[in-house]
C-alpha cells in the first residue's frame, strides 16, 4: 500500500495517492461552499421579490382607503367624538379613585407587615416561656 513513504489506496483498480486527497478535499470544499452561497443568494432574491409584491399590495390598499375616506361623511363623527370625550372623563375620574384606593392598600400592607414581625416575636417569647416551664418541671430549683 505504501512505497518509500507515500500513502496510496487502491480503489477499483486505480492507485490513488494521498496527495490527490490533499488536493481534492479543498477543491470539493470550495465548490460546495460556492454552491451553498449561490443557493442562499437565490433564496434571498426570492424573499426580496416577495416583499416587493407585498409592498405593491399595500399601495393598492392605501389607495382604496383614501377613496373610502373621501366617500365617507366626516361630519357624522362629531357626536361620536363628544361621547368618547365624556367616557374618557369618566375613566379618568375612576382612575383617580383607584389610585387613592391603591395608596390605602399600600399603607395597610405596611401596617400588616409590622404586625407580623411583632407576632412572630411574641410567638418566640411564648415558646421560650413554655420551654422554661417544662425545664423547671423536670428540674425544680432546690
Amino acid at each position: 500500500m505504501s512505497e518509500e513513504g507515500e500513502t496510496s489506496i487502491k480503489l477499483g483498480g486505480f492507485d490513488v495517492k494521498g496527495w490527490y486527497f490533499a488536493v481534492a478535499l479543498p477543491v470539493l470544499s470550495a465548490l460546495s461552499g460556492g454552491i451553498y452561497y449561490a443557493y442562499d443568494t437565490v433564496n434571498r432574491f426570492w424573499s426580496v421579490e416577495e416583499s416587493v409584491n407585498a409592498i405593491m399590495d399595500v399601495e393598492s390598499r392605501v389607495q382604496t382607503l383614501e377613496q373610502a375616506i373621501q366617500d365617507n361623511d366626516v361630519r357624522g363623527l362629531a357626536p361620536k367624538l363628544s361621547s368618547i370625550g365624556t367616557q374618557m372623563e369618566t375613566i379618568l375620574e375612576q382612575q383617580k379613585a383607584l389610585l387613592d384606593l391603591r395608596s390605602s392598600v399600600e399603607k395597610s400592607d405596611a401596617v400588616t407587615s409590622g404586625l407580623k414581625d411583632k407576632l412572630d416575636k411574641y410567638d418566640r417569647d411564648i415558646e421560650d416561656l413554655w420551654k422554661a416551664m417544662d425545664d423547671l418541671s423536670k428540674n425544680p430549683i432546690q
